[in-house]
């Protein structure tokens, strides 16, 4: 039997909760971009909203740089583009598969930003003793948040990590400490992918939710609770 329990007095209307979890089902790496400018008001509160991402230590380890001078983009596509042809010789047998996919969008996306970890983050000791890399959970975080707010106002966005990080903090002139994690494509699209591209190029899949989900052990000889053997992963 199961039990019906009153809904939080806290908890959105039913319209506002179903627009949150649509933007999280609908949210696509995306790859491909039309050239349209995107709103510079639209484009405000989309940073806006990366910002208000939680940090742990509440210590705002993200720096958002926009890239608009175009010769900085080419140098960009350049870097990812090295990167793209290491990786389908590091890919062995996969490796003719994955140059046949669209990896990025850097040239055509209305807009373009590297988001990097800010120096002297080691000073951040609160919630980051034993875990020094919650920086970059951080960063994930407001990324995610960026990337459901363009979603919801209709925007396209990619997230690319096919880049040498010290040949991009070089280029870009960051001081000592700095780390760049992503390249963000962001822009309008034709159309949302109706799932996920690597999904859609049969790449990867989803895993069940079985295999990702437990109660208080660690369950042994589950699929997907055991070591993963080479298995690519989606966005």
């Amino acid at each position: 039997m199961t039990l019906s329990l009153p809904p939080s007095p806290h908890r959105f209307s039913e319209v506002e909760c179903e627009a949150v979890y649509r933007a999280i089902a609908e949210r696509r790496d995306m790859r491909h971009f039309l050239p349209d400018p995107v709103d510079p008001e639209v484009l405000q509160r989309l940073l806006w909203a990366a910002h208000q991402a939680p940090s742990v230590g509440y210590m705002q380890p993200w720096r958002f740089l926009r890239i608009t001078d175009r010769a900085l983009r080419q140098a960009i596509h350049c870097l990812v583009e090295e990167e793209r042809q290491a990786t389908a010789r590091a890919l062995g047998e996969r490796g003719e598969e994955f140059l046949r996919l669209k990896v990025e969008g850097i040239l055509e996306a209305a807009e373009l930003f590297v988001v990097a970890l800010a120096p002297g983050r080691e000073r951040h000791v609160f919630g980051r003793r034993t875990l020094p890399e919650m920086d970059v959970a951080s960063l994930a975080c407001a990324i995610q948040n960026l990337w459901l707010a363009a979603r919801a106002e209709g925007l396209g966005m990619g997230w690319v990590s096919l880049f040498d990080p010290q040949r991009l903090a070089d280029l870009l002139r960051m001081p000592e400490g700095a780390k760049p994690l992503a390249v963000l494509c962001l822009g309008h699209v034709e159309t949302f992918y109706p799932r996920p591209m690597l999904e859609e190029a049969h790449w990867a899949s989803r895993r069940p939710p079985a295999e990702v989900f437990a109660e208080n052990f660690w369950p042994l000889g589950v699929p997907g609770w055991e070591e993963d053997r080479g298995l690519a992963s989606s966005r």
